[in-house]
């Protein structure tokens, strides 16, 4: 425990380390102001850095680029490899187990040793690993890195401990599991095949052994070559050569025939009795053409044989269309009898697997259902029904139906809200599936105890959101909300809408969602927000829309007397005031003579919708378009269900919605928020030019998400740093459009208004639509940009530190053309597949990046405020490469802030809070914060009645209150002056088509947390605790003294903060973009931990990381999947209570009885003993160059090593102390004893001596 006390009489030091000449933190523009009664703050911090430590928990979703699969009959768990290394390993819902090979290579094959609780994986680095799983996190025991030969297919029998390992040579070798040593015995591709064969065979692709005789091996060739060889005699019984090449081999159970599948479509069965030619070659889907010929078909790329005691052989395979049918979708054919079913699937099949009753080989199969790794799904076929119906996947495999663009988490959700979404959501489930249980059931799961409630939201590229039930490491889809359904459908070709995104219109980019009070709020990619109430009855409803002009357009020269009092943004003509300074026009300027296009993305139904139960749309805000130019991106929302008050923000200005009276209660540009307390005197740009060709670069604000890269957002499966722009439009049209995404060159209205009370900037009458949008980051990157080192642009030349790049060819002059502050900026994307497009500071290269990233993650799409752009042409001085560390200057002098004038809403937060210094209560505030870091308080008036609250109007009025941060402002907190959390105030969720009771009407139930309700011994005041990109500051409110600062990175930058619970106390969580995860106390912004936990390589990362209580937080580590992760000592000490056991003991089902004329005429195959032929003492050792064998940290001392945290360390050196302990007191024990013993030797020698001391030697 430590206490911190501070006096607070009017504090007003700047921070340490602060830009020189800013504004002093405890006054607004460094106006003195009368100090508050001194006092003392004491709060004791619980928190220490041992209740702290960073491990993964689970991965969600479905395996990104997928590559091998693999079943154990026995312990029925499913294993799937990736092509990044990854081990996906799957058992009943709640096993589910995510590892990963160090080498990041990708996995070739899986084989499971059936029923002994391990796995083989092959990789492409030529390594063969043996996992164990008989631990909830799997290690690898042993590695084989195989040196001369390049590994192709593996075989491992049933009940052996040998492993077949063919290789691209076409050599055989055979691996001890048990000790993973290469034997000797190895089968040379030039004794395989016969002497007189000119022609290699090519790589071994398939291995199997005999069903009827385990000593004779099956090996195939890719050239079609297939070979028995006899184990024991070390030489062929036979050999085949086929004309077609060989992609699989299935034997039939009783070892008299197999199957093969060939490249030209066709399957052929061998009798063993005539290898000499096929007994049977069948083309399924080649049809016979006029002409008589067959029809040319593709590949067959795998083929099982499988036989039934109650029906006709199961003969399963993919591939094998014919070439002339296009467009047809990926297939698998399952001939049963003469019956064929051609199933097809949504994406391209990667491996199959037929699931069977036995895992003996040699009996009959009875095959019950098949698993088909897809791309991008797993299905699993149901074979014991003629209709083969597919079964319900109980995993989250669909998290990617449509990419994911943002993600929020919310742990400790109210315990009620989870059943409701998900008995609304099961009325909307898929059926045809089949009834049958999930065949995928090993393994056990239990819900551990410390569990809560706990829900993820995905926001989707088509504009669906998906709720998914988190509690206890698993993961459910509860519910699913289409926000497309609000809209009507834009035709192909007409409208904005077709200009803007062809074809997704509707993505999601930023969600907010009140539990208590279940309103949710959507914001979309067309500039578009929606509000959502909650109601268990369908109902009939007319949506309101609302439309918003928050558009900065001042053209003339207008002095501030003339439009003092006119409306922000209201009619034509009608422009925010101009600065007293004039500038002259540029040549293309025009003064535009009515709003050209006064019209939103896109268009709302505007007849009567009936609407399920669910989550029902109140309110549609939309942006409109502004003489021929887009809407910004939206960068920051907030909703308060208990002020009623919806607010949103972009790099134009602030709009405040009232969605109770369906008004709009403020729409102001930055600048104006400020009145005259400016911390920074800003030149104002230069009005804007001809604005006849700006419509479509400005589109581009909106269509850089989706003109290029509209496909990649559905196939996000890209890197989230590709580039691809057309410079020559963007750039000829960046100097002509004020509005556009990052656009530099308009004038910006700097006319402060006293107070906002007397100056209603308030459209004049309710405008038939608004809406908001609360859009997710979308970034912006420079071409030569740096992102902690690694180089985010693939289309540059590799990066030198000191190599200066010069434009060169058409570049150039496009380049000299942009003029002061106009650099180059690049397409933005999903959070899947997202891009990176900024200006270039000519004095600080990197900070331009670190700026960029944040400004995607918080949606903001315009230039960076604080780097100067004084130069036409683009080069890079060796001093300014070396100077890349992302340390960005917060200078208030006009130097740093003249560039650039636009400044973004990156943060917005309700709460109870002081206005203003001179306040004695608490008031309804919003909190601002902006890319400058500057955080402004816009104290509201409310009225509290209900029916007041619904006819009288909220006064809305900025006072002038202004703090200063380095770095854009990412979030806001709240404390009591005793540390605790104060949580924003809510509205009691009510059902508003719930059927009235006259007896008790329906009113609003407000919950406040008054930041002066919980704290009587401290009189009044709150904490406010304030996070930036780059340092962290707690005021003190009312009087706004600067109590504690942390400068949280001087090397890199904040990409995500938050206010969080842990450990019944709170702290700020910050993730950086050099990967580390810190934590800080509150209020002392203590370090308590600091992890390099995951280079950021990856935007798709840093634009859907994101925290939550409890110590959790997530992110998409792949286009596909979502990564858990735990930041809490105490959850990291539970988490083996929490995971599933992957190996459960089970015994072997035993072999058939063969009978007595099945054994006798069957073979031998049970006399085999591959120990005395295999082993070293008959074969040899393999050459010790050939394979290189490398043991693993698997074991159960190296995983206790690897998972230990303090705690565990602490409880082995208490076991060492007292094991050490037990040692000594055995050793004193045992001295003691020889101390007696010699003690008794002692004594019997001198008596021995008296006894013989006077006899004579003769009497002896």
């Amino acid at each position: 425990m430590k206490k911190f006390r501070k006096v607070l009489d009017g504090l007003t030091t700047s921070s340490p380390g602060g830009p020189i000449g800013s504004p002093s933190c405890g006054s607004a523009a460094g106006t003195p102001t009368a100090a508050p009664t001194p006092r003392e703050i004491d709060v004791q911090e619980t928190l220490i850095s041992e209740n702290f430590q960073l491990c993964k928990t689970v991965r969600h979703g479905f395996p990104y680029q997928p590559t091998a699969l693999a079943f154990d009959p026995v312990q029925k768990i499913l294993a799937i490899g990736s092509r990044s290394g990854g081990v996906r390993i799957l058992g009943r819902p709640g096993v589910d187990c995510y590892c990963q090979h160090e080498s990041g290579a990708a996995v070739l094959q899986l084989q499971f040793l059936i029923n002994e609780g391990a796995l083989v994986t092959a990789c492409a680095d030529d390594t063969l690993h043996l996992w164990n799983l008989r631990q909830r996190r799997p290690a690898v025991l042993h590695s084989l890195k195989f040196n001369r030969e390049r590994i192709t297919f593996c075989h491992l029998p049933f009940q052996s401990k040998w492993l077949y390992v063919g290789t691209e040579r076409g050599n055989t070798h055979i691996v001890n599991i048990e000790s993973f040593i290469l034997s000797g015995y190895v089968i040379m591709w030039n004794k395989a095949i016969e002497l007189s064969t000119k022609t290699h065979p090519g790589p071994v692709v398939h291995l199997s052994d005999s069903p009827k005789d385990e000593g004779k091996l099956l090996i195939g060739f890719e050239s079609g070559t297939i070979v028995q060889w006899d184990l024991r005699a070390k030489k062929a019984d036979f050999r085949i050569y086929y004309d077609e090449a060989i992609h699989s081999v299935s034997w039939h159970h009783e070892g008299k025939q197999f199957m093969c599948s060939h490249s030209d479509g066709s399957l052929t069965l061998w009798n063993l009795r005539n290898t000499t030619k096929p007994f049977q070659v069948t083309f399924p889907h080649g049809k016979i053409q006029k002409d008589g010929r067959k029809e040319s078909c593709k590949p067959i790329l795998k083929v099982e044989y499988k036989t039934s005691r109650s029906s006709e052989p199961f003969v399963i395979f993919s591939g094998g269309l014919s070439y002339d049918k296009a467009g047809r979708r990926p297939t698998l054919t399952i001939m049963h009898g003469k019956a064929i079913t051609v199933l097809e699937m949504d994406y391209p099949i990667v491996e199959f697997m037929v699931l069977c009753e036995t895992p003996y080989n040699n009996e009959v199969q009875e095959p019950y259902a098949v698993v088909v790794l897809l791309e991008k799904d797993l299905i699993v076929v149901d074979l014991t029904q003629s209709n083969f119906p597919v079964f319900e996947n109980p995993y989250p495999m669909d998290i990617h139906e449509s990419p994911v663009t943002c993600t929020a988490y919310f742990a400790d959700c109210p315990p009620d809200i989870i059943p409701i979404l998900y008995s609304i959501g099961t009325k909307h489930k898929k059926t045809g599936y089949s009834q049958k249980e999930w065949p995928v059931s090993g393994g056990t799961w239990t819900l551990g105890s410390h569990t809560y409630p706990e829900i993820i939201i995905t926001g989707h590229a088509d504009g669906s959101i998906k709720f998914w039930d988190a509690s206890a490491i698993t993961l459910q889809m509860l519910y699913k909300l289409k926000t497309s359904k609000v809209f009507e459908k834009p035709k192909p070709g007409e409208g904005r809408a077709a200009e803007l995104v062809e074809e997704d219109p509707f993505a999601v980019q930023m969600v907010s969602w009140c539990p208590q009070s279940r309103i949710f709020c959507v914001v979309g990619i067309s500039a578009h927000i929606i509000l959502y109430r909650f109601s268990k009855y369908d109902a009939n409803t007319q949506i309101v829309s609302l439309e918003v002009r928050l558009q900065c357009e001042p053209e003339d020269v207008i002095s501030p007397s003339e439009n003092e009092n006119n409306p922000c943004f209201t009619e034509p003509g009608s422009h925010s005031p101009q600065p007293h300074h004039q500038h002259p026009a540029s040549p293309g300027n025009r003064t535009p003579e009515g709003m050209k296009d006064s019209v939103p993305c896109l268009k709302v139904k505007d007849r009567m919708v009936r609407v399920p139960p669910g989550y029902q749309s109140d309110l549609v805000i939309q942006l409109l378009w502004v003489d021929g130019e887009p809407p910004q991106q939206i960068t920051s929302l907030d909703i308060n269900s208990a002020y009623g008050l919806l607010a949103f923000g972009n790099c134009n200005g602030l709009a405040v919605v009232d969605y109770l009276q369906k008004t709009i209660l403020l729409c102001m540009s930055t600048l104006d928020l400020y009145g005259a307390t400016d911390p920074y005197q800003r030149l104002t740009r230069s009005p804007r030019r001809n604005r006849q060709s700006t419509s479509e670069f400005c589109m581009r604000g909106l269509s850089n998400f989706y003109s290029d890269s509209k496909k990649r957002i559905r196939t996000s499966y890209q890197s989230l740093t590709e580039l691809t722009d057309n410079q020559q439009s963007i750039d000829m049209e960046r100097s002509k459009s004020p509005t556009s995404v990052c656009s530099v060159g308009s004038p910006v209205p700097v006319h402060y208004p006293t107070s906002l009370h007397n100056d209603p900037r308030i459209l004049p009458e309710p405008v038939a639509s608004l809406r908001a949008s609360h859009c997710s980051p979308v970034f912006y990157l420079l071409d030569n940009d740096h992102v902690n080192g690694h180089c985010t642009s693939p289309t540059s030349q590799p990066c030198s530190a000191g190599k200066p790049r010069v434009p060169m060819g058409p570049e150039g002059p496009r380049l000299a053309r942009r003029g002061p502050g106009r650099p180059p900026f690049r397409k933005a994307q999903s959070a899947a597949c997202m891009e990176i497009s900024l200006p270039v500071s000519h004095t600080e290269v990197g900070h331009a990046s670190r700026r960029a990233m944040l400004q995607q993650l918080h949606g903001v799409t315009m230039y960076s405020h604080d780097e100067h752009h004084t130069t036409a042409s683009y080069c890079w001085s060796e001093r300014e490469s070396r100077e890349n560390s992302f340390s960005r200057s917060r200078s208030s002098s006009v130097s740093s802030i003249d560039r650039d004038t636009k400044e973004a809403i990156t943060t917005l937060q309700f709460g109870e809070s002081y206005g203003r210094k001179s306040d004695a209560l608490p008031t309804p505030c919003l909190w601002v914060g902006t890319s400058l870091g500057v955080v402004l308080l816009i104290p509201m008036s409310i009225p509290t009645d209900q029916e007041e609250r619904m006819e009288e109007a909220v006064t809305i009025g900025p006072s002038g209150a202004v703090l200063m941060l380095k770095g854009s402002v990412l979030r806001f907190g709240f404390l009591d002056c005793m540390g605790a959390l104060i949580q924003s105030p809510y509205e009691v969720w009510r059902d508003l088509n719930a059927p009235e009771d006259p007896d008790r009407p329906r009113r609003r139930k407000l919950v406040h947390f008054s930041p002066s309700s919980s704290q009587d011994a401290c009189g009044e005041g709150h904490l406010a605790v304030v996070c930036s990109e780059r340092q962290a500051k707690v005021f003190l409110m009312p009087s706004q003294s600067c109590l504690f600062v942390h400068n949280i990175t001087e090397s890199s930058f904040v990409l995500r903060a938050d206010v969080v619970s842990v450990c019944n106390s709170v702290c700020l969580a910050c993730f950086c973009a050099n990967g580390h995860v810190m934590t800080l106390s509150l209020p002392s912004l203590r370090p308590l931990m600091d992890v390099n936990y995951l280079p950021l390589t990856d935007m798709r990362i840093a634009r859907t990381f994101c925290f939550t209580n409890g110590g959790q937080a997530l992110y998409l580590s792949s286009p596909t999947e979502i990564q858990r992760i735990t930041y809490s000592q105490e959850m990291c000490d539970n988490l083996q209570e929490m995971l599933g056991e992957l190996f459960t003991p089970i015994e072997t089902p035993e072999a058939q009885n063969r009978g007595f004329l099945k054994g006798f005429f069957g073979g031998n195959a049970h006399t085999f003993d591959r120990e005395e032929l295999f082993g070293e003492a008959a074969a040899g050792k393999a050459s010790r160059s050939l394979a290189q064998h490398i043991p693993g940290q698997g074991g159960v001392e190296g995983m206790k090593v690897a998972a230990s945290g303090v705690v565990g360390e602490l409880a082995r050196a208490r076991i060492a102390l007292d094991e050490r302990g037990q040692r000594l007191g055995e050793l004193e024990e045992r001295t003691a004893l020889m101390m007696t013993s010699a003690e008794t030797f002692s004594k019997h020698a001198h008596e021995l001596m008296l006894k013989c001391k006077d006899k004579k030697w003769y009497q002896f």
